[in-house]
Protein backbone atom coordinates (compact mmCIF):
# COMPACT_ATOMS: atom_id res chain seq x y z
CA UNK A 1 0.00 0.00 0.00
CA UNK A 2 1.26 3.66 -0.81
CA UNK A 3 0.14 6.42 1.52
CA UNK A 4 -2.86 7.42 -0.38
CA UNK A 5 -4.43 4.44 0.11
CA UNK A 6 -6.00 4.77 3.24
CA UNK A 7 -7.98 1.00 2.13
CA UNK A 8 -5.88 -2.31 1.38
CA UNK A 9 -7.42 -5.28 -0.71
CA UNK A 10 -5.69 -8.68 -0.81
CA UNK A 11 -6.61 -12.05 -1.68
CA UNK A 12 -5.90 -15.23 0.14
CA UNK A 13 -7.82 -17.52 -1.85
CA UNK A 14 -11.26 -17.52 -1.18
CA UNK A 15 -10.88 -14.69 1.46
CA UNK A 16 -10.55 -11.16 0.98
CA UNK A 17 -8.81 -9.16 3.81
CA UNK A 18 -9.75 -5.63 3.45
CA UNK A 19 -7.49 -3.29 5.91
CA UNK A 20 -8.23 0.18 7.40
CA UNK A 21 -4.85 1.88 6.72
CA UNK A 22 -4.74 5.32 8.86
CA UNK A 23 -2.39 3.61 11.67
CA UNK A 24 -1.15 6.85 12.54
CA UNK A 25 -4.44 8.08 13.54
CA UNK A 26 -5.86 4.92 15.15
CA UNK A 27 -8.17 4.37 11.90
CA UNK A 28 -9.88 6.89 12.27
CA UNK A 29 -12.66 6.93 9.87
CA UNK A 30 -12.70 9.47 7.67
CA UNK A 31 -14.97 9.76 4.18
CA UNK A 32 -12.63 8.86 2.09
CA UNK A 33 -11.65 5.94 4.07
CA UNK A 34 -16.03 5.18 4.12
CA UNK A 35 -15.67 5.05 0.47
CA UNK A 36 -12.55 3.23 -0.21
CA UNK A 37 -14.45 0.73 1.88
CA UNK A 38 -17.17 0.76 0.08
CA UNK A 39 -15.60 -0.08 -2.74
CA UNK A 40 -13.32 -2.59 -1.60
CA UNK A 41 -16.37 -4.66 -0.23
CA UNK A 42 -18.19 -4.21 -3.83
CA UNK A 43 -14.63 -5.69 -5.29
CA UNK A 44 -15.02 -8.71 -2.80
CA UNK A 45 -19.10 -9.11 -3.93
CA UNK A 46 -18.31 -9.10 -7.64
CA UNK A 47 -15.39 -11.49 -7.40
CA UNK A 48 -16.55 -14.99 -7.84
CA UNK A 49 -13.80 -16.64 -5.69
CA UNK A 50 -13.84 -14.80 -2.94
CA UNK A 51 -16.32 -16.47 -0.38
CA UNK A 52 -15.53 -14.63 3.03
CA UNK A 53 -14.44 -10.52 3.60
CA UNK A 54 -12.25 -9.80 6.70
CA UNK A 55 -12.27 -6.29 7.65
CA UNK A 56 -8.98 -5.13 9.58
CA UNK A 57 -7.20 -2.42 10.57
CA UNK A 58 -3.77 -2.00 10.18
CA UNK A 59 -1.08 -0.75 13.39
CA UNK A 60 -1.55 -1.08 16.76
CA UNK A 61 -5.46 -0.61 17.08
CA UNK A 62 -8.64 -1.38 14.78
CA UNK A 63 -10.04 2.20 14.97
CA UNK A 64 -10.43 4.69 17.15
CA UNK A 65 -13.84 5.54 15.62
CA UNK A 66 -15.11 8.86 13.27
CA UNK A 67 -12.01 11.52 12.24
CA UNK A 68 -13.21 14.34 14.60
CA UNK A 69 -10.02 16.20 14.17
CA UNK A 70 -7.01 14.84 12.43
CA UNK A 71 -5.21 16.75 9.04
CA UNK A 72 -7.11 14.19 6.49
CA UNK A 73 -10.94 15.28 8.16
CA UNK A 74 -13.00 15.77 4.94
CA UNK A 75 -16.27 16.59 6.51
CA UNK A 76 -16.70 19.53 3.83
CA UNK A 77 -15.68 17.55 1.20
CA UNK A 78 -18.28 15.80 -1.65
CA UNK A 79 -18.41 12.27 -2.40
CA UNK A 80 -20.22 9.99 -4.64
CA UNK A 81 -22.80 8.83 -2.48
CA UNK A 82 -23.80 5.45 -2.71
CA UNK A 83 -25.81 4.18 0.38
CA UNK A 84 -29.10 6.63 0.03
CA UNK A 85 -30.54 8.96 -2.27
CA UNK A 86 -30.26 12.64 -0.82
CA UNK A 87 -28.67 16.12 -1.73
CA UNK A 88 -25.28 16.49 -0.75
CA UNK A 89 -24.64 18.07 2.28
CA UNK A 90 -21.91 20.57 1.57
CA UNK A 91 -23.13 23.66 1.23
CA UNK A 92 -25.91 23.58 3.79
CA UNK A 93 -26.49 24.66 7.38
CA UNK A 94 -27.57 22.72 10.07
CA UNK A 95 -29.65 19.95 10.51
CA UNK A 96 -29.93 19.98 6.80
CA UNK A 97 -26.38 19.12 6.57
CA UNK A 98 -25.80 17.03 8.99
CA UNK A 99 -29.24 14.55 8.62
CA UNK A 100 -27.64 14.28 5.12
CA UNK A 101 -24.42 13.63 5.20
CA UNK A 102 -24.53 11.19 8.47
CA UNK A 103 -27.78 9.45 6.52
CA UNK A 104 -25.17 8.08 3.81
CA UNK A 105 -21.80 8.19 5.35
CA UNK A 106 -22.85 6.58 8.81
CA UNK A 107 -25.75 5.41 9.25
CA UNK A 108 -26.46 4.31 5.72
CA UNK A 109 -22.98 2.93 4.28
CA UNK A 110 -22.63 0.31 7.86
CA UNK A 111 -26.70 -0.95 6.89
CA UNK A 112 -25.12 -1.39 2.98
CA UNK A 113 -22.42 -3.07 4.18
CA UNK A 114 -24.73 -5.16 6.77
CA UNK A 115 -26.32 -6.91 3.60
CA UNK A 116 -23.43 -7.80 1.93
CA UNK A 117 -23.90 -11.12 0.50
CA UNK A 118 -20.21 -12.87 1.93
CA UNK A 119 -19.88 -13.37 5.05
CA UNK A 120 -17.91 -10.17 7.31
CA UNK A 121 -15.73 -11.02 10.10
CA UNK A 122 -14.24 -8.41 12.24
CA UNK A 123 -10.30 -9.03 13.35
CA UNK A 124 -10.03 -6.32 15.89
CA UNK A 125 -6.88 -5.69 17.92
CA UNK A 126 -6.37 -3.16 20.80
CA UNK A 127 -8.95 0.17 20.22
CA UNK A 128 -12.53 0.05 18.97
CA UNK A 129 -14.21 2.49 19.52
CA UNK A 130 -17.57 4.28 18.79
CA UNK A 131 -17.49 5.26 14.74
CA UNK A 132 -15.20 1.87 15.12
CA UNK A 133 -17.84 0.05 16.82
CA UNK A 134 -20.42 0.37 13.92
CA UNK A 135 -17.40 -1.02 11.31
CA UNK A 136 -16.87 -3.76 13.49
CA UNK A 137 -21.06 -4.74 14.07
CA UNK A 138 -21.66 -4.17 10.45
CA UNK A 139 -20.07 -7.34 10.25
CA UNK A 140 -21.50 -10.91 10.89
CA UNK A 141 -19.40 -11.65 13.85
CA UNK A 142 -15.85 -10.23 15.70
CA UNK A 143 -12.85 -12.17 16.60
CA UNK A 144 -10.94 -9.89 19.19
CA UNK A 145 -7.36 -10.04 20.27
CA UNK A 146 -7.09 -10.63 24.00
CA UNK A 147 -5.62 -7.09 24.00
CA UNK A 148 -8.67 -5.47 22.30
CA UNK A 149 -11.14 -3.07 24.07
CA UNK A 150 -14.85 -1.72 23.70
CA UNK A 151 -15.95 2.08 24.23
CA UNK A 152 -19.06 4.00 22.99
CA UNK A 153 -18.18 7.20 24.62
CA UNK A 154 -20.18 9.98 23.07
CA UNK A 155 -23.18 10.08 26.15
CA UNK A 156 -20.16 12.82 27.23
CA UNK A 157 -21.46 15.04 23.92
CA UNK A 158 -24.93 14.66 25.47
CA UNK A 159 -25.43 12.02 22.26
CA UNK A 160 -27.22 8.89 23.21
CA UNK A 161 -24.67 6.95 20.75
CA UNK A 162 -23.45 6.18 17.58
CA UNK A 163 -25.22 6.26 14.43
CA UNK A 164 -25.42 2.90 14.08
CA UNK A 165 -27.54 2.17 17.37
CA UNK A 166 -26.63 -1.73 17.07
CA UNK A 167 -26.04 -1.39 21.48
CA UNK A 168 -29.72 -3.10 22.51
CA UNK A 169 -28.74 -6.04 19.87
CA UNK A 170 -25.28 -6.63 19.82
CA UNK A 171 -25.53 -6.87 23.99
CA UNK A 172 -28.51 -7.30 26.32
CA UNK A 173 -29.90 -3.98 26.94
CA UNK A 174 -28.75 -3.55 30.81
CA UNK A 175 -25.73 -3.93 29.41
CA UNK A 176 -26.10 -1.66 26.59
CA UNK A 177 -27.37 1.01 28.91
CA UNK A 178 -23.74 0.74 31.66
CA UNK A 179 -22.16 0.86 28.27
CA UNK A 180 -23.48 4.08 27.08
CA UNK A 181 -24.11 5.60 31.07
CA UNK A 182 -20.22 5.13 31.71
CA UNK A 183 -18.57 5.27 28.47
CA UNK A 184 -16.04 3.01 30.15
CA UNK A 185 -13.94 0.51 28.22
CA UNK A 186 -14.93 -3.09 27.96
CA UNK A 187 -12.48 -5.71 27.58
CA UNK A 188 -12.55 -8.45 24.98
CA UNK A 189 -13.38 -11.04 27.46
CA UNK A 190 -15.58 -9.13 29.17
CA UNK A 191 -17.43 -8.46 25.22
CA UNK A 192 -17.24 -11.85 24.64
CA UNK A 193 -19.35 -12.76 27.67
CA UNK A 194 -21.84 -10.19 27.05
CA UNK A 195 -22.03 -11.54 23.40
CA UNK A 196 -20.48 -8.90 21.08
CA UNK A 197 -17.47 -10.73 20.45
CA UNK A 198 -17.70 -14.46 19.09
CA UNK A 199 -13.76 -15.45 19.65
CA UNK A 200 -10.69 -13.88 21.96
CA UNK A 201 -7.22 -15.15 21.14
CA UNK A 202 -3.76 -14.03 21.76
CA UNK A 203 -2.47 -11.20 19.90
CA UNK A 204 -0.10 -13.13 17.55
CA UNK A 205 -2.63 -15.74 16.92
CA UNK A 206 -5.35 -13.09 15.74
CA UNK A 207 -4.85 -13.16 12.04
CA UNK A 208 -4.44 -16.79 11.54
CA UNK A 209 -7.07 -18.12 13.49
CA UNK A 210 -9.50 -15.70 11.55
CA UNK A 211 -7.96 -16.55 8.24
CA UNK A 212 -8.62 -20.16 9.23
CA UNK A 213 -12.07 -19.35 10.46
CA UNK A 214 -12.92 -18.16 7.28
CA UNK A 215 -11.31 -21.04 5.05
CA UNK A 216 -13.73 -23.47 7.34
CA UNK A 217 -16.27 -21.06 6.33
CA UNK A 218 -15.53 -20.82 2.47
CA UNK A 219 -15.85 -24.71 2.27
CA UNK A 220 -19.64 -23.57 2.48
CA UNK A 221 -21.94 -23.65 -0.86
CA UNK A 222 -22.02 -19.28 -1.55
CA UNK A 223 -25.71 -19.23 -1.77
CA UNK A 224 -26.68 -21.16 1.70
CA UNK A 225 -24.08 -18.65 3.14
CA UNK A 226 -25.82 -15.53 1.84
CA UNK A 227 -29.31 -16.75 2.41
CA UNK A 228 -28.42 -17.88 6.06
CA UNK A 229 -27.02 -14.39 6.23
CA UNK A 230 -30.49 -12.54 5.22
CA UNK A 231 -32.19 -15.15 7.55
CA UNK A 232 -30.30 -14.09 11.16
CA UNK A 233 -30.43 -10.54 9.81
CA UNK A 234 -33.88 -10.51 9.10
CA UNK A 235 -34.52 -11.91 12.43
CA UNK A 236 -33.08 -9.43 13.73
CA UNK A 237 -34.82 -6.77 12.13
CA UNK A 238 -37.77 -8.16 13.30
CA UNK A 239 -36.93 -7.63 16.57
CA UNK A 240 -36.98 -4.35 16.21
CA UNK A 241 -33.43 -3.31 15.25
CA UNK A 242 -33.68 -1.13 11.72
CA UNK A 243 -36.74 0.74 13.64
CA UNK A 244 -35.06 1.22 16.64
CA UNK A 245 -32.16 2.58 14.68
CA UNK A 246 -34.47 5.00 12.95
CA UNK A 247 -35.90 6.15 15.99
CA UNK A 248 -32.12 6.77 17.59
CA UNK A 249 -30.91 8.70 14.62
CA UNK A 250 -33.26 10.63 15.44
CA UNK A 251 -32.18 11.31 18.84
CA UNK A 252 -28.56 11.65 17.64
CA UNK A 253 -29.39 14.80 15.70
CA UNK A 254 -32.01 16.25 18.43
CA UNK A 255 -28.71 15.86 20.46
CA UNK A 256 -26.41 17.57 17.40
CA UNK A 257 -28.73 20.11 17.50
CA UNK A 258 -29.44 21.34 20.97
CA UNK A 259 -25.70 21.39 21.29
CA UNK A 260 -25.20 23.85 18.49
CA UNK A 261 -27.93 25.57 19.79
CA UNK A 262 -26.67 26.12 23.74
CA UNK A 263 -23.17 25.26 22.85
CA UNK A 264 -20.02 26.01 20.62
CA UNK A 265 -20.78 23.43 17.95
CA UNK A 266 -22.42 20.31 17.49
CA UNK A 267 -20.21 17.93 18.99
CA UNK A 268 -20.47 20.15 22.50
CA UNK A 269 -17.35 21.69 22.25
CA UNK A 270 -15.25 17.99 22.54
CA UNK A 271 -12.30 17.09 20.61
CA UNK A 272 -10.76 13.73 20.03
CA UNK A 273 -8.49 14.60 23.41
CA UNK A 274 -11.28 15.45 25.66
CA UNK A 275 -12.68 12.62 24.54
CA UNK A 276 -9.95 10.32 25.35
CA UNK A 277 -9.11 11.93 29.21
CA UNK A 278 -11.62 9.97 30.77
CA UNK A 279 -9.64 6.38 29.32
CA UNK A 280 -5.85 7.17 29.51
CA UNK A 281 -5.15 4.55 26.73
CA UNK A 282 -8.04 5.16 24.36
CA UNK A 283 -6.54 6.79 21.00
CA UNK A 284 -7.09 10.36 20.12
CA UNK A 285 -10.70 9.63 17.91
CA UNK A 286 -14.07 9.36 18.89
Amino acid sequence: MTDEQVVGYERRGPVAVVTMNRPEYGNAQNSKMTYALDAAFTRAVDDDEVKVVVLAGSGRHFSGGHDIGTPGRDIDQTFDRKAVIHWDHVGKRGVDSRFARESEVYLGMCRRWREIPKPMIAMVQGACIAGGLMLAWSCDFIVASDDAFFSDPVVRMGIPGVEYFAHPWVMNPRAAKEFLYTGDRVDAQRARELGMVNHVVPRQDLETTVIGIAERISAMPRLGLALAKKAVNQAEDLMGMRSGMDSVFGLHHAAHAHNAEVGPDPLAGLDARDMAKPNAKTPGQD
